[in-house]
């Protein structure tokens, strides 16, 4: 098959934590021969918040570490690839720290950490800062609050739910929900099953569907085989790779 346009639209990029190593070196590394052109970087978790600690307290200092590690990834223009910064929102909700660099926020904690305050009014002024903004929010979080999130907290807003939903309840608990009906709703790809994927084209389309690879969880050119050996037509796999993500950016610069 002819080379076609991809870029990554969900892997991580950190230099404050070592483990696993994720700087940027490291992915382009990881990507070696491959014809990944451009990614979407997520700071770390590690470098956001204490995910080990329910009961987690901010500090200075774990502010400033969300500090810095949102400002590395806006360092990365220019380089070998294309780097689409996303900026990682936590509890201070610092939406001030938003730049016309960043092309999305991430929102992300598992069901045994620290939970984001929805109910400070903070998250609601950083809902209307992001909407102001037109950018997309990959969401990765319980299936109770994926569904507030969308339906009450942020309504309208594009949401981006990663590895179609495998994280956040379920592939199939989503789907009873009526989440990926949704047309503000969208999802990648990273580590989620080729049965999941296939069912999700089959009964809502290719359109919303992003390719990612959850580096360094996740390796790209075999997150990028995988879609490869689904039987899916140049079209379906060229918006999957990049067209849709860019189409996604494009509304982002036009304020749609």
């Amino acid at each position: 098959m002819h080379t076609m346009r991809v870029i990554d639209s969900h892997a991580h990029c950190g230099i404050q934590e070592p483990y696993p190593p994720q700087a940027f070196e490291d992915y382009l590394a990881a990507i070696r021969k491959s014809p990944i052109s451009g990614v979407a970087l997520f700071p770390p978790v590690a470098e956001i918040y204490d995910r080990h600690d329910p009961f987690f307290t901010d500090t200075p200092s774990w502010r400033e570490s969300r500090k810095t590690a949102n400002h590395y990834l806006t360092t990365l223009k220019n380089r070998e690839i294309d780097v689409f910064p996303y900026f990682f929102i936590w509890n201070d909700f610092a939406v001030d720290q938003l730049s016309d660099n960043h092309y999305g926020i991430k929102w992300h904690r598992h069901d045994d950490e620290p939970r984001y305050n929805y109910d400070d009014p903070a998250c609601q002024a950083a809902v209307q800062a992001i909407r102001k903004r037109n950018l997309p929010v990959v969401l990765e979080e319980e299936l109770e609050n994926t569904i507030r999130f969308v339906e009450t907290i942020a309504p309208g807003l594009t949401v981006i739910i990663p590895h179609l939903g495998m994280l956040n309840g379920g592939y199939h608990r989503l789907a009873s929900a009526g989440i990926w009906e949704n047309p503000n709703v969208w999802a990648d790809t990273a580590l989620a099953p080729a049965r999941d994927i296939t069912e999700y084209i089959d009964q809502y389309g290719h359109h919303r569907l992003l390719f990612g690879s959850d580096f360094p969880f996740g390796h790209p050119p075999s997150e990028l085989s995988k879609i490869r050996r689904l039987s899916l037509a140049d079209t379906e796999m060229k918006d999957i790779f990049a067209n849709n993500l860019m189409r996604l950016y494009e509304q982002i610069q036009r304020g749609i």
